[in-house]
């Protein structure tokens, strides 16, 4: 079966909650809109060759509509054209024939609304009705940033014993004496305060680090690389679990670092405040990993991968943080994010079987069914699995001194076009950090997505109005904090993709920028804006690389569910708004005009 369907395919409606903003990431360089329309596909035509990329004409119609429709006339408080003009000559005349009323206040008619609103009656507390949407009760406990403040108080003296029986029962080290030319790392604690959902207290946690910044590749270090769950994968696997009425728990792991065994021979200084009163000069050889550590998240994968693997089973060749159990019509999906793993499956009781015995080889907490992943809030009802980032986001906006900000209704203006030149902002390390927050939202933020990649591109060197521009996605925000993604319940699993390319819409080196949303069903499972390499001589040259993109990721997304045992009844299908990259794809007759187009696009006709 062909990768790419060369037959017209109508794509369903996006179901996703989030708002779109008010354009699409194409020659006007917005972003990719969260609720994509269904386009409006041309008849076939025996003339047209057969192709993957389907013939877009909606904006054409969407403008011949807006110039068709009347515009509305606005109001005014002139007079009417046939009503004569008063002049100074006829005023004493017109006041006279004014009614009694008119000189008589009390006589007049009312036109104000007699609201009674809480301001009047000085009630300035928040609603609890509204309290979910607009705000957390905010923690006012500060945590401590040395050890000495957190000596002064039991509830953090009480976390750091804790957290030193936990590493003596796991039999982390040996303590042995130091000896010359030792790399001895230093080790400190680090302090943080735990919330639920809501705001309130979840716990104290204290973690012994080790300054991994110490360590020597070569001697106490050498592969590091630990990979993580494609937020793409999680989404998918969320939309199979729903669409099959799946259960979806999720486990968290004490202490994961810590179960992770070391290859090399790595000393660390004895605990902070925890130092043994008969061997204070002694130091620890680890036998176990700590956090801190450059090998320390590889060691902990490695550890969990050889134990599933022993399990049954099978690690995903397109995320290798994906293991799969596909036996006799048994489907069980795990997926780790470091500490952080969802289970679920085609059967409850396996499911429940692989949690247990999870628990007896690993120290887990079993949080029941999947609420909260990654900052992620996690609300599942009978129509489907509503995701958003709203702590997340309400978090942001407290820490940017923006919790009051005054919404606006896109994330992005359409102009100026932002640009690397004009006045360097005063504090860089400031847009750094936002922009490093922004990025996260883009899991469940599709509205987003676009202004956030062009915000990251003045890294380097922002400037104050990419600094008001990052202010105005915070404002956004302010509004929008609840909107998020609706995974909703669908029999349809296949595959289709919107593609689109901003020819020459860099101001500053005219390089052109492509997206692409990709669909598994009816919905959106993995987005993408960026900038192609080098300058396009066309738009059918932009529009065609963005096409060759876009069937890469649907490549890769093929294959992904091929390894979870999720058979699409169509073929996937990409659909394009530009004639010529449409012929492009199925037919070489431009050849000797895109000679200079690199050989690795064309592996799209392939796919036709």
């Amino acid at each position: 079966m062909p990768l790419i369907d060369a037959q017209s395919l109508d794509p369903p409606a996006s179901t996703t909650t989030a708002p779109s903003s008010d354009s699409s990431p194409g020659n006007d360089d917005s972003s990719p809109s969260t609720t994509t329309p269904s386009p409006s596909l041309p008849p076939e035509s025996s003339s047209s060759p057969p192709a993957a990329i389907n013939s877009d004409h909606a904006r054409s119609e969407s403008t011949s509509e807006r110039e068709s429709s009347p515009s509305p006339s606005p109001i005014s408080s002139s007079s009417p054209p046939n009503s004569p003009s008063p002049s100074p000559n006829n005023s004493a005349a017109s006041q006279a024939q004014q009614s009694p009323e008119a000189n008589n206040p009390q006589l007049q008619p009312n036109t104000r609304h007699q609201m009674t609103t809480r301001l009047k009656n000085n009630i300035t507390k928040p609603n609890r009705r509204y309290g979910f949407v607009t705000t957390i009760p905010p923690f006012t406990q500060v945590e401590p940033r040395t050890l000495n403040q957190a000596l002064r108080t039991q509830h953090w003296r009480n976390s750091m014993s804790t957290k030193i029986d936990a590493q003596i029962a796991h039999r982390t080290w040996d303590l042995v004496p130091r000896t010359p030319g030792q790399n001895v790392i230093e080790t400190k604690w680090i302090y943080r305060i735990k919330q639920l959902v809501d705001g309130s207290l979840d716990k104290y946690k204290s973690r012994l680090v080790a300054r991994g910044f110490n360590q020597k590749q070569g001697i106490d270090f050498g592969e590091t690389y630990s990979p993580v769950i494609k937020a793409t994968s999680t989404r998918a696997i969320l939309k199979v679990a729903v669409s099959k009425d799946w259960c979806l728990r999720q486990l968290d792991v004490n202490n994961a670092f810590l179960q992770g065994t070391l290859d090399e021979d790595v000393y660390v200084t004895q605990p902070p405040g925890f130092i043994d009163p008969d061997r204070p000069d002694h130091v620890c050889k680890l036998r176990k990993a700590l956090y801190g550590l450059k090998q320390a998240p590889r060691a902990w994968y490695m550890e969990l991968k050889r134990y599933l693997l022993q399990a049954g089973f099978k690690n995903s060749m397109a995320d290798t943080s994906l293991f799969i159990m596909n036996q006799k019509g048994l489907l069980i999906y795990v997926l780790v994010y470091v500490d952080d793993i969802i289970v679920t499956g085609n059967n409850k009781s396996a499911v429940e079987a692989v949690i247990t015995n999870l628990a007896n080889r690993f120290s887990f907490k079993d949080m029941g069914a999947l609420s909260y992943f990654l900052g992620i809030e996690v609300i599942r009802t009978s129509k489907g699995l509503h995701l958003n980032q709203r702590k997340y986001i309400l978090d942001l906006l407290a820490k940017m001194n923006m919790a009051d900000a005054k919404p606006v209704q896109t994330p992005m203006a359409t102009s100026p076009k932002l640009t690397l030149t004009g006045d360097p902002h005063s504090n860089p390390t400031e847009y750094r950090t936002l922009i490093g927050s922004l990025q996260y939202l883009s899991f469940t933020r599709l509205d987003v997505a676009y202004v956030v990649y062009k915000l990251s591109q003045y890294m380097q060197f922002p400037t104050t109005d990419h600094w008001q521009a990052a202010k105005r996605v915070l404002r956004y925000l302010a509004g929008t904090a609840t909107h998020g993604l609706f995974i909703s319940k669908s029999n349809n699993l296949n595959v289709h993709g919107f593609t689109d390319a901003d020819w020459g819409g860099d101001k500053d080196n005219y390089v052109s920028t492509n997206a692409y949303i990709v669909y598994l069903g009816d919905q959106p499972i993995s987005w993408q804006s960026r900038k192609q390499k080098g300058v396009a001589r066309s738009s059918t040259e932009a529009e065609y690389r963005a096409v060759a993109n876009t069937a890469a990721e649907i490549q890769w997304v093929c294959s992904l569910l091929s390894e979870l045992g999720i058979a699409p009844t169509a073929t996937p299908a990409i659909y394009c708004d530009n004639i010529g990259a449409t012929y492009l794809c199925a037919n070489p007759v431009f050849h000797s005009r895109m000679k200079h187009i690199a050989l690795d696009y064309h592996f799209v006709r392939e796919l036709v």
